[in-house]
């Protein structure tokens, strides 16, 4: 049965009465019982109680190629949310399973395209406009968009691909469509390319022909969805003085899905990945006030006490969606897999799988 079919149950009270320490016992147990069979992925915006038990951590689509790298497992335990584990089920092989802790686990930016909006837009934009349109699709978002974008001659991108991508896509064709998050096709073709803002159009889905006027439909190259990440939304210009004021001195590192303004204050932009990279990297003493999800903020001012790490936001929330993975959700997986049932397992239908993993494959050609 397809994952969008199911709906989480509530779990059963041998789960929600358990202690931290019962959860953590149990949990390394069940896993060292499964051994080679399984291996769990924990992507970097993860609590910590969880992903202290992943074998693996990293962004969604790094994780998803380990996973397909590991022939001999049968389950692969995604503690992400529902797009990253539906790419890993893309990615792997046919006998390997991909297991959800938690089916409510969305993604918000995800959910502000579904298919439906997007061939609608597609429709109205070939019809109105002679130009060939290349569409492009951050991983962010479900198979049925990157098979969508796959089937008519698009491909995928990744924060830190971006760029490569939609400089294919103008080879491919004179105009874009970006979706589903606005701020890093924004972002990537002014910051990164050098185009205008009056270049890119924001296509809302609600409204009649996106709300762009007709000569804005005649003179837009980048067609962008209006969807966004919520947490990253949540980082303002008044952050950065703010942080400016307050650490003389402070290097502001941020998110390209940060908003337009806020990227353009920011000292360094990148993906996740590089955001850790450059800390890692930086000197000691060295002050970061970093725009990203706070788990991650949070790990890397533990991992390095030498240096002065803070969240451009002290308020900011966690992302909500990846914080239903928990360790009782977890265990429940991992306990169900020692009595032979696979519950919560997230699977791609063939033919979405078969043109979702074709743009996936133009993504790699092109990076």
């Amino acid at each position: 049965m397809s994952s969008d079919m199911l709906l989480q149950q509530p779990l059963p009270p041998e789960y929600t009465s358990l202690t931290w320490a019962e959860l953590d016992e149990r949990i390394a147990a069940a896993k060292a019982a499964l051994g080679k069979s399984v291996v769990i992925l924990g992507h970097h915006y993860q609590r910590e109680e969880v992903i202290k038990f992943a074998d693996f951590r990293g962004d969604s689509f790094k994780l998803s190629q380990l996973a397909a790298g590991r022939k001999e497992v049968d389950y692969i335990v995604f503690c992400g949310v529902h797009f990253m584990a539906e790419s890993a089920d893309i990615l792997s092989g046919a006998h390997q399973k991909v297991i959800l802790p938690d089916l409510s686990a969305g993604c918000s930016m995800a959910d502000m395209a579904d298919i439906d909006q997007v061939e609608e837009c597609w429709e109205s934009l070939c019809a109105s406009i002679d130009d060939t349109i290349i569409p492009i699709t951050y991983m962010n978002s479900t198979a049925a968009l990157k098979a969508f974008v796959g089937e008519n001659g698009g491909a995928v991108c990744t924060s830190s691909n971006a760029e490569a991508v939609m400089r294919w896509g103008f080879e491919q064709g004179r105009r874009l469509l970006f979706f589903p998050d606005q701020h890093l096709g924004r972002n990537t073709a002014v910051y990164r390319m050098g185009m205008s803002g009056d270049e890119c159009g924001l296509w809302d889905p609600r409204e009649s022909d996106g709300g762009l006027a007709k000569e804005h439909l005649r003179n837009a190259r980048v067609f962008l969805w209006k969807g966004h990440c919520s947490v990253h939304q949540l980082f303002t210009p008044k952050q950065v003085e703010r942080a400016r004021e307050e650490h003389p001195g402070i290097n502001i590192l941020v998110h390209p899905e940060c908003c337009f303004e806020v990227v353009g204050m920011a000292d360094f932009t990148g993906s996740t990945e590089y955001i850790i990279k450059k800390v890692e990297a930086a000197p000691t003493a060295s002050k970061w006030a970093i725009g990203t999800e706070i788990n991650l903020v949070n790990r890397l001012a533990k991992e390095h006490p030498d240096k002065l790490i803070l969240s451009l936001d002290e308020c900011v929330c966690v992302c909500s969606t990846m914080y239903r993975i928990d360790p009782p959700h977890l265990l429940r997986v991992l306990d169900n897999l020692l009595e032979g049932n696979v519950v919560n397992q997230i699977a791609v239908p063939p033919e979405t799988q078969e043109w979702a993993r074709v743009a996936l494959n133009r993504m790699l050609e092109i990076t």
